[in-house]
Order: structure tokens, then C-alpha cells, then sequence
């Protein structure tokens, strides 16, 4: 696949940044543990509240922690609350707080800080709310300095998972520019361009995810040649690289691979003409040759998707849907003559520029459509008018993008309810409102079924193109241990360590 023209001038940015820091160089001579390691895109907000982008998220999980955290599994384990209950009506949930936190800013973590945030993301407090998430809050209270119970409108099965949410102290209102939070790690700087940089939180309150390392230095490189050439001169210790590239490492180095539950989609603007007709969207399914993408843009490092859903979140995975489409040029041509369309039509696939995969993609996209008259038009924009323009206002045709996954699959299939904020494919079916609201109360059994049903949905209506959930891979130093997959972006600085 082609590259862009930023390899040589990110490598340049990348070398004058990290010259002080060689590779190879020991805590003993430098007083520090640093592990340097690449993120592909500029953070989109240093608060936690108003950040959107997976990158950010990956990365500032060190930084924040809400009331429940998870593992590697995706199961929730206690976070800021030790323990909590959940009334037998599903409506009330009562929280026991941890008594021996203290936020990075110094201020010790108690109830007070709880109810701030949780009144700040729902609009409790008076203010707009910050998060549709917490709409079905009606009350937030604090028992006493370490207990809290929140009261619902109406029973919500995800509830308990949207409490990983991070919570910020009250009072504090410098987010944006000096993060404050509870996790391992304190945020030291961020340089536009170029890095963010952490510290080793010493006063972190549980020893068992006590940082082994003391600084990481996080630098924005979203070309893959960069990282590569970094990681090849010893700029890097670790790079989050694609598939065809851990191939051409030479040295000591540790390739890291696992499927990460993103779903990488070939998004169709549902209220944009021509893709209002379900024809168009489903010639669009057969026309786009799945394989040819897994093998050339991630050399075979991905998994095939059929609707909106990773098989890494097996429980509620529908494997039923292989077949509804398969790739079939001619039964393309016939639908888009049915809809009136049989010259083609011109398109423009407006794609996030600095996401080198989602650009190859939409490069391969547009060459396959030529086979049934269609002209597709890539459109690179930078990160932030992506998602302005596509996420935020759904002003675009089509797109190339990758969905982060969710530990809830409300949260995964929400996306394309029709009243919801960002819903930018702009799908719209009663029906599909309806299971998913009813699953949010349904037992765990029903919930399965009901979710199961919302994809065949989907992917019966065409919503989108779904592709794959690309191999998320990770390059370490050989000597550089501990790095963890999880169901969710999430680079966990804690568990890296250097082995003597």
C-alpha cells in the first residue's frame, strides 16, 4: 500500500525529540525507568469527559479510574468503590469507596467527589449534562464521606459498566490543560505534535498495580514507517505497528498480536442520497471484496466481520450471518439498477488522514466500486475535522473508520440507535430502537438473544459495510515485558517491566 509523505519529516521530528534518551540506556545512569512508546493520533482533549478518540482513551487510562475498572478478560473488578450493591428492582446501586485514595492534585478522593461527577455527566447539577449516558439518572447521594447510592428512572443492565467513567475531584476545573485523576501514572506534559509524557504516581493506593517503570514518554507518530525506523534505531522501546511491518524488524524484538474488538467499517451516510435506498447499501455488500482487503491492507492480521460486532465479545456474537452476503459483483449491478442507478454514480469516502490503515482501505474500496460504475473520490481530512464534520455533524457521503470496542454491548450496539448523538451512519429503524431498548432490562439470557437479533438487523438493512477487526500488534524490546491486550483500547503502562 502506498505511504504518505510524513515518514521523513515524523522520523526527523521523532529523532530531535528523543536524542537525550538512547536506546539501551539504564535506570542507573538516567535516575529513571522510561519506556517510550508511539500513539497514533494528537490526543482530542485531555479531559476525560470530552475526549471521543481511542488513542486518548488507550493512553489516559493511566491517568483516570472510575468507579469500577476491568481486567483482561473485560470482566468489572473494583475501582475507586471496593464493593457496591444493586437493589432487587435493578434501580438503586450503592456504592462502598475506597478510603485511601488521593488524587493527583493532592486532594483526598471521597463521596463528594462522586456525586460531582456523576450530577456534572448527567445534568444533575443544574449544568448540561456531559454524557446521553447517564440521562436515566435521577439521583445521586452522598451516605457519607465513602458511600454513595445512585437511583435510576428505570432499570438499565449497563449501568454498572458505564461507572467506569472517570471521576474527576471537585473543584478542579483545569482538565483540558493539567489532567488531574487517581490512576498509576500523573500526567506531566503533552507537546502538541510531539508527546505526552507520564510520571509514576508514588502515592498510588493499590501496590498490586504499582508502576514498575517510572516515566513513559507517549510520542504521536501515526506514520508506520516512523515507528518502524524508530523502533529500528532504538527512539522506541515499544510501537503499536501494523501487521506488514513487525515483518521487516531487524534485532532483538518481541512481536505482540491479538484481536483487539474493533470493528473497522465502510460507513454509508443512511440519510444521504443514494445511500437512503437499502438497494444501494446492500449492492455496496457485495461489491466490496472483504479478503482482498484482509490480505493486502493488514497481510491477513484481521478478522472478518458480517455486522457491527467482533467475535472477541463471543457471548453475544451472532455467527449466523457468514452467508447473507457474500462477494458477488454481478448481484451488486442488478441491485443498483433496481435502484435506478445503473450508470453508477460519483461518491467521496472521507477518511481520517493520520489512521494510514483507513486510508489504504478506502484506496482498495475505491478500486473494487469501479467494477459496478461507481466513483469513489478519497478525501483525507485531519483527525479533529473528521470528527467535527463525520462524527459530530454526519456531513459526508461515505467513510473509513474503526469503531472501538465496548465492554457492554449496549454500548457497542447503541451506536445505531436513532436518536443517539453520534450516530453518524444516521441508521434508522423503530424496530432496532425497540430491542435495544428492551434488552435494557432484560435478563442476561434475553439480553443475548435481543442483541443477536440487533445484528442480523444491521446487517439485513446494510447499515454499513462491516470489514474486520484488525490484529491489534504491539513491537517491545526483547527485554521489555508485560505488555496486555484488553477487550478495549488500553495501553497498560502498569504492567510493563524491564527483566535483568
Amino acid at each position: 500500500m502506498k505511504k504518505t509523505g510524513k515518514t521523513a519529516a515524523l522520523a526527523l521530528t521523532m529523532s530531535m525529540a528523543v536524542t537525550a534518551m538512547p536506546f539501551g540506556v539504564s535506570a542507573e545512569e538516567t535516575d529513571k525507568t522510561v519506556v517510550r512508546i508511539n500513539m497514533e493520533s494528537e490526543p482530542d482533549n485531555l479531559d476525560p469527559w470530552l475526549s471521543a478518540a481511542s488513542d486518548t482513551e488507550a493512553v489516559f487510562h493511566n491517568v483516570f479510574e472510575g468507579l469500577v475498572l476491568f481486567d483482561e478478560t473485560g470482566a468489572l473488578i473494583p475501582g475507586l468503590a471496593e464493593s457496591w450493591d444493586i437493589s432487587d428492582d435493578g434501580l438503586t446501586y450503592t456504592f462502598h469507596l475506597r478510603d485511601d485514595v488521593t488524587f493527583h492534585n493532592g486532594k483526598a478522593f471521597s463521596a463528594e467527589d462522586v456525586v460531582y461527577t456523576y450530577e456534572s455527566l448527567s445534568g444533575l447539577g443544574g449544568e448540561e449534562a456531559l454524557s446521553s449516558k447517564f440521562k436515566n439518572l435521577t439521583s445521586v447521594e452522598a451516605v457519607d464521606d465513602y458511600t454513595v447510592t445512585m437511583t435510576l428512572a428505570e432499570a438499565d443492565a449497563a449501568f454498572l459498566q458505564y461507572t467506569r467513567v472517570a471521576v474527576l475531584p471537585k473543584g478542579y476545573e483545569d482538565q483540558s490543560s493539567a489532567p488531574v485523576g487517581t490512576g498509576p501514572f500523573v500526567f506531566e506534559k503533552y507537546v502538541p505534535g510531539q508527546m505526552v509524557v507520564l510520571e509514576k504516581n508514588e502515592d498510588y493506593y493499590d501496590e498490586s498495580r504499582m508502576p514498575k517503570i517510572d516515566e513513559a514518554q507517549i510520542y504521536i507518530m501515526g506514520d508506520d514507517s516512523a515507528v518502524l525506523t524508530a523502533l529500528q534505531s532504538g527512539q522506541l522501546d515499544a510501537g503499536i505497528v501494523y501487521a506488514d511491518s513487525a515483518d521487516y524488524l531487524t534485532g532483538d524484538f518481541t512481536v505482540n498480536s491479538s484481536p483487539q474488538n474493533m470493528v473497522q467499517l465502510f460507513a454509508l451516510n443512511n440519510s444521504a442520497t443514494p445511500f437512503d435506498d437499502v438497494r444501494v447499501r446492500q449492492a455496496f455488500e457485495y461489491a466490496v471484496n472483504k479478503d482482498q482487503i484482509i490480505d493486502g491492507v493488514f497481510a491477513g492480521y484481521a478478522t472478518e466481520l458480517y455486522s457491527n460486532f467482533s467475535p472477541v465479545m463471543s457471548y453475544f456474537y451472532n455467527d449466523e450471518l457468514e452467508d447473507v452476503y457474500t462477494y458477488d459483483v454481478e448481484k451488486a449491478k442488478e441491485l443498483l439498477a433496481e435502484a435506478g442507478y445503473e450508470d453508477g454514480f460519483d461518491i467521496t469516502i472521507t477518511v481520517p488522514s493520520n489512521y494510514q490503515k483507513h486510508v489504504d482501505t478506502a484506496q482498495v474500496i475505491a478500486q473494487q466500486l469501479k467494477q459496478i460504475n461507481v466513483n469513489a473520490t478519497i478525501e483525507p481530512v485531519e483527525w479533529g475535522q473528521w470528527l467535527e464534520q463525520v462524527y459530530t455533524n454526519a456531513d459526508y457521503q461515505t467513510t473509513v473508520v474503526g469503531l472501538t470496542g465496548k465492554l457492554d454491548p449496549n454500548d457497542i450496539l447503541g451506536r445505531y440507535v436513532s436518536d443517539y448523538a453520534k450516530n453518524f451512519m444516521k441508521y434508522n429503524n423503530p424496530d432496532y430502537d425497540k430491542l435495544i431498548e428492551e434488552a435494557k432490562t432484560a435478563s442476561d439470557e434475553e439480553r443475548v438473544e435481543l442483541f443477536k437479533e440487533c445484528q442480523k438487523m444491521l446487517t439485513d438493512d446494510a447499515a454499513a459495510v462491516w470489514i474486520c477487526d484488525p490484529n491489534a500488534i504491539a513491537v517491545t524490546r526483547s527485554d521489555l515485558k508485560g505488555y496486555t491486550f484488553y477487550p478495549v483500547s488500553f495501553i497498560d503502562l502498569s504492567k510493563l517491566y524491564y527483566e535483568e
